[in-house]
């Protein structure tokens, strides 16, 4: 199987981020229209669906392109998106001002999501990878 690589990269780079943004729009759907607690559905989620499974699966290519060259571990390499996509989320947030977060809580919120990022990346896209053949 070795057409299409970076199709097969992307794709399973989109996988996890998609799966988990439908079920926390179901969440947001639910609330807002079950139990109407005013959630602005629209504002919240419009950054994490355009924008963060792409990345996700523009990051498995780039991991997919720099693995020939230097072998580095892919679980590193997921928790460094969380670098690219922590300061637009914290900026986006801020712009919408909705929140304003404490620093220790930033803290707190970007190693938290540097662990999760590279658990996920390290057990389920890799496994995603080995599955469609990438690696």
């Amino acid at each position: 199987m070795s057409t299409h690589p970076y199709l097969r990269a992307y794709m399973a780079g989109i996988v996890v981020p998609t799966l988990f943004l439908l079920v926390i729009f179901t969440f947001f759907w639910v609330m807002r229209f079950v139990y109407n607690v005013p959630v602005p559905i629209e504002h919240v989620l419009v950054f994490p669906m355009a924008l963060v499974p792409n990345l996700w699966g523009v990051w498995n290519i780039l991991y997919m392109r720099l693995s020939s060259r230097h072998r580095w571990p892919i679980g590193l390499h997921g928790a460094a998106l969380v670098v690219l996509l922590s300061p637009i989320g914290y900026l986006l947030i801020g712009a919408q001002q909705y929140l304003i977060v404490p620093p220790a809580l930033i803290a707190l919120v970007f190693s938290s999501l540097a662990v999760i990022y590279y658990l996920v990346w390290k057990y389920i896209v890799a496994f995603l990878n080995a599955f469609l053949g990438i690696f």
